[in-house]
């Protein structure tokens, strides 16, 4: 095998999902997509936002279930499992994850595509709880948000496959506890709070009182050192300084460390390394942006010109389906 190409967050862009595989010299045969010499690993957030959420999921599904692929779990795909269970302790509250106006919106696209397929969306749903956190192989890992190694290191060792149970899922709904501090900062990342009363008004249409920060700043000082998001920061916040208790917080991934790929931070642009052993994969595909993959063949020291990518065309809403193929 040459090598593995990572696969950014779809969120449903299930026709250009194909594209590109195809753009990448995989085949489809019996069902599935194939290489003859390489193997995909997706970065998560398969599901939420986009046309074909059921086609993005079975592409991916079959490709992992085929052992032509591997995945690791999104913010996405964990918000699913616990927007869909019930809460088995006394929280006071009836799902792990409420059923929010907000949350309601997040998730409304996947259910509404799924609800004549019930059936289906329980097997996906199975199939969402197999997902490991993380993967680390061959001289690379992944995971979709933030790689915090001493978090990982305690993870690992109560779950070496770092795959979640049932109870573990229950308890990350819990602040405070080492289920919740591990699906928040594997699945999304760093986050800092905005002063007083600011907030960013996204161009997903949501308010924000919070801005997501990077973890490759080795002496970060001000938040312009280490966010890492498309919308700006009000003002002159980039230059506030970081108190110590903010800094405590962030992880931090030095340049020695193995390369690492992640998705999750909805990038912009034309694709570029945010560090010489860092590659973000997130480029707001379902904002019409771009659908990008990386393709490594063993390097240690990533190289920009291993991007690929296709842009996400406005008649992605408009098209039925391309392939002839039955989902159910």
């Amino acid at each position: 095998m040459e090598g593995y190409d990572l696969i950014g967050d779809v969120h449903g862009c299930g026709a250009t999902l194909a594209a590109l595989l195809e753009k990448l010299g995989y085949q489809q045969h019996e069902g599935v997509y194939r290489h003859p010499r390489r193997r995909a690993i997706f970065l998560g957030d398969l599901i939420d936002r986009g046309p074909h959420i059921r086609q993005a999921v079975t592409i991916a599904r079959r490709m992992v279930e085929a052992g032509e692929a591997q995945i690791v779990m999104g913010n996405h795909e964990y918000n699913a499992l616990a927007y869909c269970r019930r809460a088995k302790t006394c929280s006071g509250r009836e799902w792990l994850r409420e059923h929010t106006p907000r949350h309601n919106r997040i998730i409304n696209e996947t259910l509404e595509q799924y609800r004549e397929h019930p059936v289906e969306w329980e097997e996906t749903l199975a199939w969402f709880m197999d997902m490991p956190l993380l993967l680390e192989q061959d001289g690379l890992r992944v995971v979709h948000a933030c790689w915090d190694q001493p978090l990982i290191d305690e993870f690992r060792r109560h779950y070496p496959d770092a795959r979640m149970t049932e109870a573990f899922l229950q308890q990350s709904v819990e602040p405070g506890s080492f289920a919740f501090k591990v699906l928040d900062r594997l699945t999304r990342g760093s986050h800092i709070s905005l002063p007083g009363d600011i907030e960013i008004h996204s161009g997903d249409g949501f308010t924000r009182r919070s801005f997501r920060a990077h973890f490759w700043a080795r002496n970060p000082r001000t938040y312009g050192d280490v966010v890492f998001q498309p919308d700006n920061l009000p003002g002159d916040l980039e230059l506030r300084p970081l108190t110590e208790a903010e800094r405590d917080r962030l992880s931090y991934y030095g340049p020695e460390e193995p390369p690492l790929f992640i998705g999750h931070y909805w990038c912009e642009g034309i694709p570029a390394l945010p560090a010489p052993n860092i590659a973000c994969l997130d480029y707001s595909a379902v904002k019409f942006g771009r659908l990008v993959a990386y393709r490594w063949s063993g390097e240690r020291r990533l190289d920009a010109n291993h991007f690929v990518w296709i842009r996400v065309p406005q008649e992605e809403w408009a098209r039925p389906w391309p392939w002839e193929i039955d989902f159910d």
